[in-house]
């Protein structure tokens, strides 16, 4: 019981700690630059303590839920010995979290709304919406592919993201520049607070229990694929639907 209540104190310390320079900034704009009073202060006090023991729940089930899961599985799909099944989980996964994505939803159901107001869509906000967003889905489930390939191949991580962004910068020139922007943020919006703990603890795993492998070394940038990918898709399909 003691030991329990010592770790829960030291999880909110830890969050107060990582929230605390947010506190600092904020304050010190709105009292030293502004020089404004605060309305709602007991609100806004309520309000952090939420946010603190929301984030500090939060932190404790990645450490008790998602990395062990992530790690369970990708050791069961080494010793499991197939490479089809641990591919199709590893798609399945990126293109399952990322499709639900609150902040996709957002960002292309707002893509949608500009170009239409700007007439590079007739019609069809709803449908335009949904093809970005399965679009994006279908690019980050073909990182992770291309990340856990990364990893049992023992391919150099730099060769690959260069190739990337060399990709990125050449299909910029020729896409339209009405989708460059909403491309960019693709790649920033896919990486949830779900995905990339699993998608970490994942790789972290498969790279520890392959002979030859460093978990350090192989184990991470799968959530570097999972973020140029999308901006490379959504550049093609920019393309595609402007033809």
């Amino acid at each position: 019981m003691l030991e329990s209540f010592r770790m829960t104190v030291n999880l909110f310390a830890g969050t107060l700690r990582d929230l605390a320079p947010i506190l600092l900034i904020i304050a010190f704009f709105q009292f030293a630059v502004l020089r404004q009073p605060v309305d709602n202060l007991a609100d806004i006090a309520i309000g952090f303590v939420f946010v603190m023991a929301g984030l500090a729940v939060f932190i404790r089930g990645l450490e008790m839920a998602l990395f062990p899961i992530g790690e369970a599985l990708a050791n069961a799909f080494a010793h499991k010995g197939s490479l089809f099944w641990l591919l199709s989980f590893a798609f399945s996964l990126g293109f399952g979290t990322t499709v639900a994505e609150p902040a996709l939803i957002a960002v292309s159901q707002e893509a949608a709304k500009v170009m239409s107001a700007a007439g590079f869509i007739a019609s069809g906000e709803a449908q335009y919406a949904q093809a970005l967003r399965y679009t994006v889905a279908l690019s980050v489930g073909s990182s992770l592919v291309l990340g856990v390939l990364r990893i049992l191949k023992g391919w150099p991580i730099q060769h690959l993201i260069i190739t990337g962004y060399i990709l990125v910068v050449l299909l910029t020139a020729v896409a339209p520049k009405e989708i460059v922007g909403i491309a960019y943020d693709s790649g920033g919006v896919t990486t949830s607070t779900i995905t990339v703990p699993l998608v970490t603890a994942l790789g972290v795993g498969l790279a520890s229990v392959i002979k030859g492998r460093n978990p350090m070394i192989d184990g991470f940038g799968l959530i570097a694929f999972a973020s140029v990918m999308p901006i490379i898709f959504v550049l093609v399909f920019g393309v595609v639907i402007s033809t």
